[in-house]
């Protein structure tokens, strides 16, 4: 009875996993409460404390000297990062030569449904369906942050014997990868390894729910006032996780100010009413719509002290919430590979 049970979890992730290949559209309207389709091949240890599945475009243990760009893409709530590894190889291969010499790195924080439903080993590291996306601490083997795995990703990045030549690395997300590279770009210390290797990173937000900000103020005020959450942590500065507590908002803000980013909106994300959209009143008190949401916290950020002279906003025209269509865009591939053609500015 057991193994007939798994069979049909398994079979069940499988069948899918091919519709969400087939119409990305559609897999952002899909439960997250399924178990993935198909797990990452390849692994990162954070020492003693947990194994992380990820993809890799080439053998990232032995010397890689001809790679000089590291695009590390975040999957969405669905965790299927098979779908966005492809997504990153259709985009490196639309660069041209400008994608010649990446390397595409796809990590995949997965739930306890999914380590069950595929039977990894005990030290594959998991999360709730939704906590890996604020920097939560992993419910198994250790508690490990999120943005801890983030973290040991740059740190191998950042050895030099491995990547003579590496000068720029570009984390990027949609959706719910979107929510994480958001703030992880508030939070992260990655960066500072590569920093002292004289590495640029960047950071490329697509279409997010719902953003992380550093004062009380919202676009809709009374939504606010009627809503005692939203404020805290990943909406606001309130109740951080402990990745992040012992850092003061006015810290985190000049973090996040002084990095490069770029939101990307596509000018058709304006559902209000989207299945994957949160309508929870924390993301509602930012406003209706994601691509409002975006529009509006980049005005708060920018009108603040100093402004934000390392921040754009690039909407893509004609694009809703779609990541493929999102990071294969004229403005997609110039956030990424630099390619031109892309028209800056909303």
């Amino acid at each position: 009875m057991i193994a007939l049970k798994s069979a049909w979890i398994a079979c069940l992730a499988l069948l899918g996993g091919v519709a969400l290949a087939q119409d990305e559209t559609a897999s952002e309207t899909a439960p997250n409460r399924r178990p993935v389709a198909v797990v990452a091949g390849d692994r990162i240890a954070l020492g003693d404390r947990g194994v992380l599945p990820l993809y890799v475009s080439r053998p990232w243990t032995r010397p890689q000297p001809d790679v000089t760009r590291v695009v590390l893409v975040l999957h969405g709530r669905l965790r299927n990062a098979d779908v966005y590894y492809d997504t990153a190889k259709k985009a490196r291969d639309a660069a041209g030569a400008a994608g010649a010499s990446t390397l595409l790195v796809v990590p995949q924080f997965l739930a306890d449904l999914d380590v069950e439903a595929h039977r990894l080993p005990l030290e594959t590291l998991r999360w709730t369906l939704e906590g890996w996306q604020g920097g939560d601490a992993a419910t198994a083997p250790h508690p490990v942050s999120s943005f801890e795995a983030l973290d040991a990703i740059l740190d191998h990045l950042a050895d030099r014997s491995l990547f003579p030549g590496l000068t720029e690395v570009v984390i990027a997300g949609h959706s719910g990868g979107g929510q994480v590279v958001q703030r992880y770009a508030i939070a992260g210390r990655g960066e500072a390894a590569l920093a002292r290797q004289h590495v640029a990173v960047r950071y490329v937000v697509a279409n997010p729910s719902s953003y992380a900000y550093f004062s009380s103020e919202r676009p809709a005020p009374a939504i606010a006032a009627a809503c005692p959450g939203y404020d805290r942590w990943k909406y606001g500065m309130a109740e951080r996780p402990a990745y992040l507590a012992a850092a003061t908002p006015a810290d985190l803000e000049r973090a996040y100010v002084s990095r490069r980013v770029i939101y990307l909106l596509g000018t058709r994300d304006t559902d209000p009413n989207h299945a994957a959209l949160d309508k929870s009143c924390m993301a509602e008190a930012q406003g209706p719509t994601r691509f409002v949401r975006g529009h509006s916290y980049a005005a708060v950020l920018a009108a603040r002290d100093g402004g934000t002279p390392n921040h754009r906003l690039w909407d893509v025209a004609g694009v809703g919430h779609n990541g493929d269509k999102i990071f294969t865009s004229s403005c997609g591939l110039h956030a990424l590979f630099d390619l031109p053609g892309c028209v800056e500015g909303p």
